[in-house]
C-alpha cells in the first residue's frame, strides 16, 4: 500500500487502512505512561494552585512554578473506575480503571510524552522527562544544548533566552495495540490537543510561547535518546519570560544545519524506560509515515501561503461578544465529555458567538508555518449543523472568522443523517443542538510539506479542538470529540468537494445533565 493510499484509507475507508481481524489483547495493553529506571529523579511539589484565574505577569521561572505547570498541562488529574457489560444480558461485566488528566485523548491512552529542556534554578541544566506518573522530573542528559536545539530549528529562535523547552513526543505502540494503523491519524490530533493545553496553561504563567513544527526530527530524537521505531518529537515550543527572537524564516540567514551534522557532536544515549506490554506488535505503516515525514536538512523547512477562503452564501451577524474571562483551573476540572448525558436545550445566539469567537481567538498562536508571527487565516476552521439554536434555521453553516458571521450552505435538520453516520452509537446526536465539525485542506498541503503536512494539519486540528472544548466548558456546555463518524457524509452536507475540504474530527456541544459518579481529586 502506498504513503498516498493509506492516509486516503486512514481518514475515508478506515477498514482498508487496518490490518484485518485486529483482537486487543488488553491484558498485555502498556502503560499510559513512559517510565525510566536509573535515572536522577526531581520531585514536583502536588501543592499545585487551586485556581488559575489571573494572568501571571512574566517571572523568572523555578522547579516549583515549572510543577505546577506541568500538572496542569499533563499531570494525573481524575481517576475513573468502570464497570461494564460484557454480553447483551448483563450478567457479565469487566472492570476498567484509567487514569486522567486534563486534555482529552483517544480511548484515554495519551500516546504522547512530555520531555522538556530546562536552565532554571534548583535543577541542573539538562534534558528532563515529565514523569506523569509520580510527577516528577528525570534527567536523561546533562548540559547545555542551546546551540544544538536552536540549530535543529534552523536557527529560528533565540534558545538561550528562553530558561526552557518543551518536546511532544508520540510512542506509536501506546494507542497502536487498541487502535491499530487508526492510531496514526489520533496521534496527531492528541499531539494537537496537548499543545493547545501548553499554550493555554502557558499564558496562566506569563510564559511566551512559540510552535515549531519543523524541526531535524533525527538529531532531536538523538538529543532525547529516543528510539525512532517506538517513538518520536512531533512538535517543539520554546518558553521564555525574556524577549526573545521569534523567526518564520532564521533558516535562510543562518545557513544550512543537517541531522548528520548534530548526531555527529553528541554521543548516543539510551536510557532504560519499561512499557509493560510483553508483546510489542510490528506497526510498519506507521513507521513508514513516520519516516517519510522526517526533515533531514534546515532548507527543508517550507512555509504555508496563506488562501482565503470563499463563501457566497447568506451570511447571519453573530452578536459581538467579548472575551471570556475564566478561572482555567475551575474550567479544566468541569470539562466533560457526555458521551449519552446531552440533553436537548436551547442554545442563544450569544452563547453561540461566544463559543466560537473566543475558540478561535484563542486559537491564534506563533508558529513557523506563517510568513507572519500570527496567522491571519487559519488553516483549520469550523463547520457546524446547528439545531435549537435561537434566531438561527437550523442548517448546516460555516463559520466566517474576519467577520464573526455564519455562512450558510443549506438548511435542514441533519441530525438523523449525523447519528446513522456514526461507527458507534455512543452519543445521541438528536440530543445535540451544536454538532460542530473542525475542517482543512483535502491534500493536507502535501505540496508544501510533503507527508509532514498530514500530521501538522492533524495537530492544528487537536489545538482547535481543545480551544472548543475550554470555551464550552467555560459557558457551561460539554463537548465530546469523535472520530467514529462518516467523513464523506459530513463534507457532502457542507459542499465541501468545491472547497478543496474536507472534515477532519466531529465535537457535539450542548447542555448535559450531571451523571450519578463519585469524583475525587488526585492533588492535595
Amino acid at each position: 500500500m502506498s504513503l498516498e493510499e493509506f492516509l486516503h484509507n486512514l481518514h475515508f475507508d478506515i477498514d482498508k487502512a487496518s490490518v484485518p481481524n485486529w483482537e486487543v489483547n488488553w491484558d498485555d495493553a502498556p502503560l499510559p505512561y513512559k517510565l525510566y529506571r536509573g535515572l536522577p529523579v526531581f520531585h514536583l511539589s502536588m501543592e499545585v494552585p487551586l485556581t488559575l484565574a489571573e494572568w501571571n505577569p512574566p517571572s523568572k521561572p523555578d522547579i516549583q512554578s515549572v510543577g505546577h505547570f506541568l500538572w496542569y498541562v499533563y499531570g494525573l488529574t481524575q481517576m475513573s473506575q468502570s464497570v461494564l457489560p460484557l454480553d447483551s444480558t448483563g450478567e457479565e461485566s469487566t472492570f476498567m480503571q484509567s487514569y486522567r488528566r486534563y486534555p482529552p485523548s483517544g480511548g484515554a491512552l495519551y500516546p504522547n510524552e512530555m520531555y522538556m529542556y530546562l536552565k532554571i534554578k534548583d535543577l541542573p541544566v539538562g534534558i528532563y522527562h515529565y514523569d506523569v506518573s509520580h510527577h516528577s522530573l528525570v534527567l536523561l542528559r546533562e548540559g547545555n544544548f542551546d546551540s544544538f536545539i536552536a540549530q535543529a530549528l534552523g536557527n529560528r529562535c533565540n534558545i538561550s533566552t528562553c530558561f526552557g523547552t518543551v518536546f511532544v513526543s508520540t510512542m506509536f505502540w501506546k494507542n497502536f495495540f487498541k487502535y491499530n494503523n487508526f492510531s496514526y491519524r489520533l496521534q496527531g490530533l492528541d499531539a494537537g490537543v496537548l499543545i493547545g493545553q501548553i499554550l493555554e496553561v502557558g499564558k496562566r504563567f506569563g510564559y511566551a510561547s512559540g510552535v515549531y513544527f519543523q524541526f531535524l526530527d533525527r538529531a532531536i530524537n538523538h538529543l532525547l535518546g529516543l528510539p525512532e521505531q517506538e517513538e518520536s518529537v512531533y512538535t517543539i515550543i520554546p518558553l521564555s519570560v525574556e524577549p526573545t527572537n521569534w523567526s518564520t524564516n532564521g533558516n535562510k540567514m543562518n545557513g544550512n544545519h543537517t541531522s548528520d551534522e548534530l548526531i555527529d557532536e553528541l554521543i548516543a544515549i539510551q536510557p532504560n524506560h519499561y512499557v509493560r506490554s510483553q508483546e510489542v506488535k510490528e506497526y510498519p505503516m506507521v513507521n513508514k509515515m513516520n519516516k517519510a515525514s522526517m526533515l533531514e536538512s534546515t532548507h527543508s523547512f517550507r512555509l504555508i501561503e496563506e488562501q482565503e477562503n470563499n463563501f457566497d452564501g447568506q451570511a447571519i451577524s453573530l452578536p459581538h461578544v467579548e472575551r471570556l474571562s475564566y478561572d482555567l483551573a475551575t474550567v479544566c476540572r468541569n470539562r466533560f465529555s457526555p458521551d449519552m448525558d446531552f440533553v436537548l436545550g436551547k442554545v442563544s445566539q450569544q452563547q453561540l458567538a461566544t463559543l466560537i469567537n473566543e475558540a478561535t481567538t484563542t486559537f491564534s498562536y506563533r508558529n513557523d508555518l506563517d510568513g507572519t508571527l500570527m496567522c491571519q487565516e487559519p488553516r483549520v476552521s469550523i463547520y457546524g449543523c446547528l439545531y435549537n439554536v435561537e434566531g438561527i434555521p437550523n442548517g448546516a453553516y460555516y463559520y466566517d472568522s474576519k467577520t464573526h458571521s455564519l455562512r450558510q450552505i443549506q438548511l435542514g435538520d441533519f441530525r438523523l443523517q449525523l447519528q446513522l453516520g456514526m461507527s458507534l452509537d455512543n452519543v445521541n446526536l438528536l440530543q445535540v443542538p451544536l454538532c460542530l465539525h473542525v475542517a482543512g485542506d483535502k491534500d493536507y498541503f502535501k505540496e508544501a510539506q510533503g507527508f509532514r503536512g498530514y500530521r501538522i494539519q492533524q495537530m492544528e486540528a487537536g489545538i482547535l479542538v481543545q480551544q472548543l472544548l475550554l470555551a464550552a466548558s467555560a459557558i457551561g456546555f460539554g463537548g465530546h470529540p469523535l472520530l467514529g463518524f462518516n467523513v464523506n457524509l459530513c463534507d457532502e452536507i457542507y459542499k465541501m468537494e468545491s472547497q478543496g475540504k474536507t472534515s477532519l474530527i466531529q465535537i457535539p456541544i450542548g447542555p448535559y445533565r450531571n451523571r450519578p459518579w463519585l469524583k475525587g481529586s488526585l492533588n492535595s
